[in-house]
């Protein structure tokens, strides 16, 4: 029977390294981001607890269920796949204190794939090679995320409120928060749908459009992250999608704007979403927090936007504006609708390729909103984007490279216009040098600076 061996190392305490994987958001944190997987419920490092989660096997949903044994507090827990797409699988991980301020995990699990008779043969080229990306994966996503949480230890944990948990940014910032130690409450419409593995955290229940409280009181929390709104870049702007992407921000961030700042007891940090639409199309120029607004729909829309927090900022709580460029993840976003075309040998320059896109990692995007949130000297608008900003044509070749498939077929502009409308003129054939110069200014390290690393990464072809 397969034995696969990976021993991980890590600047942190066995205790801490422990209580890491033992938080509520850890399991989200280490699944990889081009697999697929779907949380159903990450069960508590105790005796006969349960994981479960959809994989996808090409077009094929699977359900994976592991089960917790043989666990000791801080030294070893086992789990046992009792539903799922291996014959086999039995995973030991083992902690291991190296000294008081480092330590080691080292993984040991024992496979087979089904029909083992007639795959056992096969089974070191299509499986080995998906493991040894996974555990990469998970070695330096958690070494990021302890290293980013070990920055702000001496500082007391937040009880924070999230709206838009539930999208792709919010779904691995809740997770990350918790991981780090934050009490996370979620701030939900009544007709929003938690993730499964959500189903029992805290929640306040609201009308988003007239500002009521439903269920549950604002007042205590710390800090208040609000990212909610139907995605800018989703759908074709037609007038009606328009209107939803207005109405989903701009009164709901007003709404809490208000509430906030009636409170008995207000928030001390709010963190509003906005993007870097707020400049609009510049072209080449270099943009920063100090660079004067645009004016076509989505430069107005940003503006209003930020404008609608205004309330909070009024009433003494420092108040931070998260302009987010491109979020690269292939779980979402423009990275997701690129991989497609680009495994096609479609992913060339489009609209001559010389328009900027400013992008950032999925992780630095959450990794900046911490730091932004935890760092008191912070407030009004940082740019949530790569020191390094590049042109399509360089974005697509990267891409390419990276995905072993051309990279120099063409798109023209007038396709992206006929196909998409106004929203791919703004989002995809207008060009924007967004820079963050606030956010270096205040001390941020950036995960990845490097677009081939980012990709490397989030699309698990790291060189190992």
């Amino acid at each position: 029977m397969p034995t696969y061996e990976h021993t991980a190392t890590y600047a942190a305490p066995v205790e801490q390294v422990w209580d890491w994987y033992n938080s509520p958001g850890a399991f989200r944190r280490i699944m990889p981001e081009w697999e697929g997987i779907a949380p159903i419920e990450a069960g508590a490092l105790v005796n006969g607890a349960t994981t479960r989660f959809k994989v996808s096997l090409g077009p094929v949903k699977m359900m994976w269920v592991a089960r917790h044994y043989d666990v000791v507090s801080g030294e070893v827990f086992n789990d046992v796949m009792e539903k799922g797409p291996f014959g086999k699988w039995d995973h030991e991980h083992r902690f291991i204190g190296v000294d008081s301020q480092s330590s080691q995990i080292r993984d040991t699990v024992q496979w087979k794939l089904p029909f083992h008779p007639l795959t056992f043969w096969s089974a070191p080229f299509t499986v080995k090679g998906r493991m040894n990306q996974m555990f990469a994966y998970r070695t330096l996503r958690v070494q990021n995320d302890l290293k980013r949480i070990s920055q702000f230890a001496d500082q007391p944990r937040h009880k924070i409120l999230v709206s838009g948990s539930t999208g792709l940014i919010g779904l691995q910032l809740c997770a990350f928060l918790s991981a780090a130690g934050h009490h996370i409450t979620r701030l939900v419409r009544p007709t929003t749908v938690l993730p499964p593995d959500a189903k029992n955290d805290n929640v306040i229940r609201w009308n988003d459009q007239t500002g009521e409280i439903l269920e549950g009181d604002l007042n205590g929390f710390d800090t208040v992250i609000h990212l909610a709104g139907a995605g800018i870049g989703d759908k074709r702007w037609s007038k009606k999608r328009k209107e939803l992407v207005v109405n989903s921000r701009i009164p709901p961030t007003a709404n809490l704007a208000i509430l906030l700042s009636k409170l008995d007891k207000p928030p001390t940090n709010f963190l509003c979403g906005s993007a870097i639409g707020y400049y609009g199309n510049r072209k080449d120029e270099v943009l920063t927090e100090d660079s004067t607004p645009g004016d076509n729909f989505l430069a107005e829309f940003c503006q209003n936007w930020e404008a609608a927090a205004q309330p909070a900022v009024d009433a003494g709580i420092r108040t931070v504006w998260l302009r987010t460029g491109l979020v690269l993840t292939p779980m979402g976003g423009v990275l997701k609708q690129l991989l497609l075309p680009t495994q096609l040998g479609g992913g060339g320059p489009v609209g001559g390729g010389r328009q900027y896109y400013s992008w950032i990692s999925l992780d630095d995007q959450i990794y900046a909103m911490h730091f932004l949130m935890m760092t008191s000297s912070c407030k009004g608008a940082y740019n949530l984007t790569s020191p390094e900003p590049v042109q399509q044509k360089s974005f697509a070749k990267t891409l390419g490279k990276v995905m072993l498939r051309p990279w120099f077929i063409p798109v023209p502009g007038f396709a992206i216009r006929t196909l998409f409308g106004e929203m791919g003129k703004a989002l995809v054939l207008d060009g924007q040098r967004v820079t963050p110069h606030r956010l270096l200014e205040s001390g941020y390290e950036f995960q990845h600076t490097e677009l081939t690393d980012c990709f490397r990464q989030c699309l698990g072809k790291q060189r190992l």
